[in-house]
């Protein structure tokens, strides 16, 4: 039965040298030249040419050596070709050729660099670099390296108390003088000068179609997981309020831990010889996170949350997320989201490949879906007389005037930046700034993020509480 190291054929002709080469690239196996594709035997002709003109043919096209063995079967002659996986690639007439299962496939573009690299036994992110020394490295990121293994206790103070140059050796991301693939991707202040697609892209939809705003994080990725994470769960997903008695409890519909582990997977098994960035699509109750790249062929998607081997693309990266505590090394990340998860009440993520990469989809938990539907029965209760009376109290008739477009705006969107604020009222910037923090500080507006990603909704809690004592 053909395999992926088994082979059959019929008679022989020239063009079967391709699958020679082919298992040369991949595992090495055994060509049949007189058996049908049923395994029967069913015998060559002018057998003695043939054991002279094969092992020719293939040394002079390809410079192999093979095992060419000429058997018998009740009277029948045929041949086994038997070749070894060779420790560099091979082509045959400047192609190359490999196995997949049980056929063959002319190899080219980013699976050439594959191949090749994995004939030599090397990964993509060992290779060096050059034209980069320690010097070009982000400081930023190195100091938040430092920090998060000293916390996580990976790498003791003595490991630490090292140069930057002495600290890169240590992880094994250099090759000779050079910093290697792997180094320039966690570390370099612009890891897109030498790998396309090296950042993070993350938008809000409102629906499949319509983006509402986008954002793009940029830099070594050790920092790019930290401000993804502050930008997502700052500027993108709304935390519902709720009260338990007097204390105040923020509800985000996804653990922000969960969330994590699913980002670093993301950032450390993308497949990096493709040129299409990480991709996040946010909803106002799922995400949706997508990255170029595949799972090992040991690993199922179907098997992701059972006990499985850990086989990252890029070894020599995790590495480094691994020493500063970022992630495991014991393929624990879908277990830590399990039970992040559970903690929460949260759904578990599904993975799936069916947008030709790896996507986790993340669902809002049904606490959530229950706060956001309590919150959207008040969104456009107009103002209480005891807010108006705030109003009249502390603010001009001219700032009243302009709060009033703010939150009549509000009653139709969930958030409002300060740039569109000042657009709808007219005013610069710093005076909107001034009219909305003092909404903030009367308890009309809730503001969520920081500096530039800063926005303001209004305070469902105050709503909620201002209709019951109404009613």
């Amino acid at each position: 039965m053909e395999s992926q190291n088994i082979e059959y054929k019929k008679t022989w002709r020239d063009e079967y040298l391709k699958w020679i080469c082919a298992f040369a690239n991949t595992e090495g196996g055994k060509l049949y030249i007189g058996i049908d594709d049923n395994g029967n035997v069913c015998g060559v002709d002018d057998p003695h040419k043939l054991s002279e003109d094969i092992p020719n043919k293939i040394r002079n096209s390809m410079g192999l050596i093979c095992t060419v063995n000429l058997l018998d079967k009740n009277g029948l002659k045929y041949f086994e070709i038997i070749t070894e996986k060779y420790p560099f690639p091979v082509s045959y007439h400047g192609k190359y050729y490999k196995r997949t299962g049980s056929t063959m496939q002319e190899v080219s573009g980013v699976e050439l660099d594959k191949m090749i690299l994995a004939v030599q036994g090397r990964t993509w992110d060992s290779v060096p670099v050059p034209h980069i020394t320690v010097d070009d490295l982000e400081n930023d990121a190195i100091k938040l390296f430092r920090k998060k293994a000293k916390e996580s206790g990976r790498l003791d103070d003595a490991a630490l108390d090292v140069s930057n140059e002495t600290l890169i050796q240590n992880l094994h991301i250099t090759e000779g003088s050079y910093l290697t693939r792997a180094c320039m991707l966690a570390f370099h202040p612009d890891p897109e000068k030498w790998v396309t697609g090296a950042y993070i892209k993350v938008a809000y939809f409102e629906n499949d179609a319509d983006i509402l705003y986008q954002d793009e994080i940029h830099g070594p990725l050790i920092l790019q997981v930290e401000k993804t994470m502050d930008l997502i769960y700052s500027k993108y997903m709304k935390a519902l309020i709720s009260y338990d008695d007097i204390y105040r409890k923020e509800t985000f519909f996804f653990p922000r831990a969960a969330f994590r582990e699913l980002l670093l997977n993301a950032v450390i098994h993308k497949d990096y010889l493709q040129t299409t960035p990480i991709q996040i699509r946010i909803y106002k109750d799922k995400i949706r996170l997508w990255n170029e790249g595949t799972l090992p062929k040991e690993v199922p998607v179907e098997d992701l949350y059972k006990e499985h081997v850990s086989k990252p693309c890029n070894p020599n990266l995790a590495n480094v997320f691994f020493k500063c505590g970022m992630i495991e090394s014991w393929a624990r990340g879908f277990s830590k989201i399990t039970r992040y998860c559970e903690e929460e009440n949260a759904k578990l993520p599904e993975i799936d490949l069916s947008l030709g990469g790896v996507t986790a989809r993340c669902f809002a938990s049904e606490v959530y879906l229950a706060l956001m539907n309590e919150h959207i029965e008040t969104e456009k209760v107009p103002l209480s007389p005891k807010m108006s009376d705030k109003m009249s109290d502390k603010m001009s008739d001219k700032d009243k005037a302009r709060l009033s477009v703010i939150l009549d705006y509000l009653n139709d969107n969930e958030s409002i930046s300060s740039s569109k604020a000042a657009s709808l009222i007219g005013e610069e910037i710093k005076t909107a700034n001034r009219l909305l923090v003092k909404a903030v500080e009367l308890g009309i507006l809730e503001a969520q993020g920081f500096n530039k990603t800063r926005t303001y909704s209004i305070s469902f809690q105050k709503q909620i509480m201002e209709k019951k004592n109404r009613k």
